[in-house]
């Protein structure tokens, strides 16, 4: 092994170059090699641009053999704090390898470690340290020497236990209370008694940690007022402050960003950074420059730049579905995270109204937060308020069920969870006595079609979480709206589309179902709803009633009326006497970069993201289709350039029969519907009722087998009765 002498910003780092291991197949290697890159993404440490373009390549290699191998190592070896070495009989030895030893005050950093595994073992490779622990009950002196913290990142996509592999590498990350120079003692092993002789599993390093500097966030809104934004900071390595994986009282690991409020600080060490800020879809992403040269205290003004204003125009975005337990939340789901956590975040995205919904994970310590009215954090411009997502619960096969405003949360007569319904129907009956709002979450799970024309004769399984007791519970007037954005978009309207053409008049409200199927940001769906002041009582009516349209805040479509009648308003109807033209209006804005981003557009429907205005680019130009729809066709269609600019638009259209009138840009935003009735007609769309007829018989026989047989006559009775009326709609069709 040769000494390395690194030359890091003025200090000197003595390391050692690591052997390089050939003996090792290149597929497996390459496979342990692509998570871990992934992992220092999720971590925010990622690699530097260039050698993971390097790398990327590397792995792509058809056939890989001994050059590729040994060309993978020399990369990463760069990155190496400690090189390990199991012998054939597992005893542990430990070097330093050439990662330059540099951390930070209060903060963490990543490094990695190379494992060269002669024993092909497969347990857990642990870390201690005398420096770290514990500082309680430790005298002066023991305070002194105890200034780290370790970890071994183990979590997706890594894994905690060793492949096996003869050589792989792991993550390792350290934090330093101090600034300046410290010694620490790393202690590697793989087990009991697996430490070598002499001490070898040990490893004294001497760190320099950089001091930090406390930096203060001044952020001012396009009115001059204080508020919360969202803060994505890297330095000219690409690592994310602050340290992403160790994150605290409400900077969410699974983020990148951090929200701050006016007047909040974080810590940075010496360095450049770069600074992207914004507050939500409605506002251009900033970017600042930032250069820290000591640990002085130092003040950052950020001033937020909308490119629109739907609440000023009594429009007042919400998203119905966001959590704060389960799935991306910490490792305790069952716990979670508290009100103040989840405002910050619905602050920062100024998302007008967050519903938090209570389900299965965290659900006993979460419902202790329900109040039946707004949580008292909530302010004049952002609101919170806990309410249900009937999920985790005996009915979820069914279909994940949302229920806002309750005023009590708990079934009757239950205890636990599983003293729930098994069906969906009953659910609902009992939240809509009680005056709630009811529908369904992340509606195209299980409605999976293959047809990307809408509506489509095309019947879905009816095999999954989504709007799947839709057909039925729509005949008896509990379900007020479907969700969309979240899932494919096709598969959601598909089934919304088929009930409107056979005269029903359930609407559609956006969702993000945070942080399940979304984890980036809360509100990367919405419904804008119609009001006069901001109310939660009265938005989750709005949705109720159809007096919205939902989006993914990058296009809006406002003030939609058809013959002056607007959307959600009354009754939504236009009588004609006879067939007869009409004219639709609304005010219509839509924002995309300059230039095309194919990655997304490029997509399949079922992939993420499922709703994203660039989807709609139309080829290289700046402009989208704004369709307009009847009955689920569309009749007419112009394009809107997408520079931010609010634009009026009108069609003139023939309506022959009775008929359901919206406008979309999908997938990125739809309105609810304007009725127009001929001659006092009902809808009747045959080859709809006949999918909504075969679509309650295809769910019924997918559901049955997991309904408790206490319930199954109900069901059962439920279901021919709504066949029953579809036959009876499909006669009045004929």
């Amino acid at each position: 092994m040769k000494p390395l002498l690194l030359l890091v910003a003025g200090l000197c780092v003595f390391g050692e170059e690591l052997p390089l291991v050939s003996a090792v197949e290149f597929q497996p290697l390459a496979a342990q090699v692509a998570r871990v890159v992934q992992a220092l993404e999720v971590v925010g440490e990622p690699l530097p641009k260039a050698e993971a373009a390097e790398l990327q390549k590397l792995l792509g290699t058809a056939g890989g053999g001994k050059a590729q191998v040994e060309a993978i190592q020399k990369i990463l070896d760069k990155r190496v704090l400690i090189g390990i070495e199991i012998n054939p009989e597992s005893r542990v030895k430990a070097q330093q390898g050439p990662a330059a030893a540099r951390l930070m005050e209060q903060g963490w950093r990543t490094f990695l470690v190379k494992v060269a595994n002669q024993a092909g073992i497969t347990a857990v490779l642990a870390v201690d340290s005398p420096n770290s622990g514990q500082l309680a009950n430790t005298s002066a002196g023991g305070v002194a020497r105890r200034w780290i913290d370790h970890a071994m990142f183990n979590k997706q996509p890594m894994k905690p236990h060793l492949s096996g592999l003869e050589v792989e590498y792991r993550i390792l990350q350290l934090y330093s209370k101090d600034a300046g120079k410290r010694e620490a003692k790393l202690i590697f092993d793989v087990g009991q008694g697996t430490q070598d002789l002499g001490f070898r599993s040990e490893v004294d390093i001497l760190f320099t940690a950089s001091p930090a500097a406390k930096v203060v966030f001044r952020v001012k809104d396009t009115d001059g007022k204080t508020t919360t934004a969202g803060f994505l900071i890297r330095d000219e390595s690409r690592r994310v402050y602050p340290a992403q994986t160790k994150r605290l009282n409400g900077d969410f690991f699974f983020h990148p960003q951090v929200y701050r409020a006016d007047g909040e600080h974080v810590t940075l060490p010496p360095g450049s950074y770069t600074i992207e800020y914004g507050r939500g879809p409605e506002y251009r992403t900033g970017v600042k420059k930032l250069a820290i040269t000591g640990p002085e205290p130092k003040e950052v003004s950020f001033q937020l730049e909308r490119w629109i204003d739907p609440a000023k125009m009594g429009w007042i975005s919400g998203d119905h579905h966001i959590h704060a337990a389960g799935c991306a939340h910490y490792e305790r789901p069952t716990e979670g995270v508290y009100p103040q956590d989840m405002m910050r975040h619905v602050t920062g995205e100024d998302l007008k109204i967050g519903s938090v919904l209570t389900w299965g994970p965290g659900w006993y310590f979460q419902k202790t937060f329900f109040e039946g009215k707004d949580n008292a954090l909530s302010t004049l411009e952002n609101r919170i308020r806990y309410d249900v997502e009937v999920s985790g619960h005996p009915s979820s096969h069914t279909g994940h069920i949302v229920l806002l405003g309750l005023k009590e949360q708990d079934y009757p007569g239950t205890q636990r969870i599983e003293d729930w319904p098994t069906w969906g129907l009953p659910i609902m009956k009992w939240a809509k006595g009680q005056g709630a709002v009811t529908g369904y979450a992340h509606s195209g799970w299980g409605l999976q079609v293959q047809d990307t024309k809408m509506p489509t004769k095309e019947l879905p399984p009816f095999d999954g979480i989504g709007a799947n007791e839709f057909v039925v519970t729509v005949t008896k007037g509990l379900t007020d709206f479907i969700s969309t954005v979240d899932t494919p978009y096709t598969w959601e309207l598909n089934i919304w589309y088929h009930t409107l053409n056979a005269g029903y008049k359930a609407r559609i409200s956006g969702e993000t179902d945070f942080p399940c199927i979304y984890g980036e940001k809360v509100g990367l769906g919405r419904s804008y709803v119609r009001q006069p002041k901001l109310d939660y009582t009265d938005w989750v009516h709005g949705i109720r009633d159809g007096r919205n349209y939902v989006s993914d805040g990058k296009s809006h479509l406002l003030d939609f009326k058809v013959n002056n009648v607007e959307m959600g308003m009354g009754d939504s109807t236009v009588k004609l006497a006879a067939p007869g033209q009409v004219k639709v209006t609304a005010k219509v804005a839509a924002l995309l970069g300059e230039k095309p981003d194919d990655v997304i557009r490029n997509r399949r429907v079922d992939q993420k993201p499922y709703w994203e205005l660039e989807r709609a680019r139309m080829g290289n130009t700046r402009k989208v289709p704004l369709e307009l729809l009847v009955n689920g066709n569309v009749v007419a269609t112009q394009e809107v350039v997408a520079d931010g600019a609010m634009r009026d638009v009108a069609f003139d259209v023939k309506i022959d029969k009775s008929a359901w009138v919206a406008l979309r840009i999908l997938p990125s935003s739809h309105t609810n519907p304007v009725w127009v009735t001929v001659a006092d007609k009902p809808i009747r769309v045959k080859d709809s009722i006949e999918w909504c007829l075969a679509a309650v018989e295809k769910c019924f026989n997918q559901k049955i087998g997991r309904i408790r047989l206490t319930e199954q006559g109900e069901m059962k009775t439920a279901y021919d009765e709504a066949k029953a009326v579809y036959q009876g709609l499909l006669k009045e069709a004929n």
